[in-house]
């Protein structure tokens, strides 16, 4: 951060811009790097404090958008390569700190292969560093091992390794030993992920249909029949008739996993215990559905805060859905029966590891303490949740984090105390593999990681 602080504090007016695209590039410079030191300083997500700059500065059209924001979460998925140029510019120069900001925009763009070329080719300049800079005419990197393989060519005094693209605790608390799989989570994780949707109320065909007709392409998913991929490009969700209507909703493929392994019959009463804005309470309504037009079933969706639960109940009706209702926590008494329900869902809050492909900031503004402090938290919500499981029905305990620590060892600390659940096996809806836990990795399908385990009480 003293080498981030020490930019905002220098002036880029020494700068010799002299077009109007080096005065952009020297804009869109000091507004990325605003926007980088805040949150690295607050700690704050990304989303949020762009989302309010966003909000507050409305001179950015739609391009300066796009290069603002892209340029910003690329920084972040780099970082752990760029931020070595804070010390090691290779440059002898007085004012080295911002030639070397210049440095890591040029090679966050190149790395990402950005098209705005005008822009990057001023960055360029600025840094006093253009031949280290400049990719060959043709030549494009397409995975991280040639983008470390690059950057050392072209910076053969400082040191890249893929595994600095997270930070050194996430191996400590995500041990993967072997190589070709280590590689392929740094890859997924440096990727942009697809937007992912899942289809209700309407046919899978027919959505994509719609869809193409507003030039929007869509590919459906091969594992699931009511999902689709909208692709990388940024949506106007509330252009969208099929999202206003409520026959399109927002939910990565990982994240469906959780629903489709919960397997809700038509006439099951669930509780989703953390349900936050209810993504899954809507998939497990869907599920149903899907079984039968007729389904009695219900829902109840619970959580510490009531906004996320008021969005939920904004999307149900958007959807025409019945039977979701929501019960807030307000102590540690179950908010709802205890004994009752067919099926119970925990997806308990966590570190998040599994969603760093969409918030590349958290793997640098959270710390180890993040996974750490969470397994406690989550044992205690799935032992409390687990009194509202009536006898001979289902328990899921589900997570959003690649670290066992959370997950494998959090359902075996439950089992150990409460001998009247066991797991059980169900497939890997990626791999095909039966077991009764599974982790659901971000290279297999593209998607986020998450961690899910069936259980059954005992009748």
């Amino acid at each position: 951060m003293t080498f981030l602080n020490e930019i905002k504090a220098t002036s880029f007016e020494a700068m010799n811009a002299e077009t109007p695209a080096q005065k952009r590039a020297l804009s869109y410079a000091n507004t990325i790097l605003q926007l980088f030191t805040q949150i690295m300083a607050k700690k704050q997500p990304a989303d949020r404090i762009v989302g309010e700059y966003f909000r507050v500065n409305k001179k950015h059209g739609s391009k300066d958008r796009r290069v603002i924001r892209e340029s910003l979460f690329a920084l972040f998925r780099w970082w752990g390569w760029l931020n070595k140029f804070s010390t090691s510019t290779g440059t002898s120069t007085a004012n080295t700190g911002t030639q070397a900001w210049f440095t890591m925009l040029t090679l966050n763009a190149r790395l990402e292969s950005h098209s705005w070329e005008p822009f990057i080719a001023a960055w360029t300049g600025f840094s006093g560093q253009g031949k280290n800079l400049t990719l060959e005419a043709g030549s494009a990197l397409e995975n991280v091992s040639e983008k470390c393989d690059w950057l050392t060519r072209q910076f053969p005094t400082i040191s890249f390794t893929t595994d600095d693209l997270v930070p050194a605790w996430f191996w400590q608390t995500c041990p993967i030993q072997d190589a070709e799989q280590r590689l392929a989570m740094v890859q997924a994780l440096s990727s942009r992920p697809p937007i992912w949707a899942r289809v209700q109320n309407i046919e899978t065909n027919e959505a994509i249909e719609k869809l193409a007709k507003l030039d929007i392409t869509t590919t459906a998913s091969e594992y699931f029949s009511d999902s689709i991929s909208l692709g990388h490009k940024s949506i106007n969700l509330n252009g969208l008739s099929l999202y206003r209507e409520g026959e399109l909703e927002i939910q990565d493929l990982g994240s469906q996993v959780v629903g489709q392994v919960c397997n809700p019959s038509p006439n099951d009463n669930w509780w989703d215990t953390c349900s936050g804005a209810g993504g899954k309470s809507l998939q497990l309504r869907s599920l149903m559905l899907a079984k039968d037009k007729q389904a009695t079933g219900t829902i109840i969706a619970s959580d510490v805060r009531r906004k996320p639960l008021e969005e939920l109940a904004k999307r149900a009706k958007r959807a025409g859905f019945k039977g979701i209702t929501a019960s807030p926590w307000k102590s540690d008494d179950l908010p709802v029966a205890h004994n009752h329900f067919d099926g119970v869902l925990v997806d308990a809050p966590c570190s998040c590891t599994g969603t760093w492909r969409r918030n590349p900031d958290m793997r640098w503004i959270d710390a180890i303490e993040t996974v750490l402090d969470k397994p406690g938290l989550q044992l205690d919500i799935l032992s409390r949740s687990s009194q509202a499981v009536k006898a001979g029905a289902t328990l899921v305990y589900a997570t959003c984090s690649l670290s066992p620590l959370e997950n494998e060892d959090v359902v075996n600390a439950f089992l150990a105390k409460h001998t009247d659940f066991s797991l059980e096996v169900t497939t890997h809806p990626f791999t095909g593999i039966e077991a009764s836990m599974h982790l659901i990795l971000p290279y297999q399908a593209d998607t986020d990681g998450m961690f899910v385990a069936r259980m059954k009480r005992s009748s």
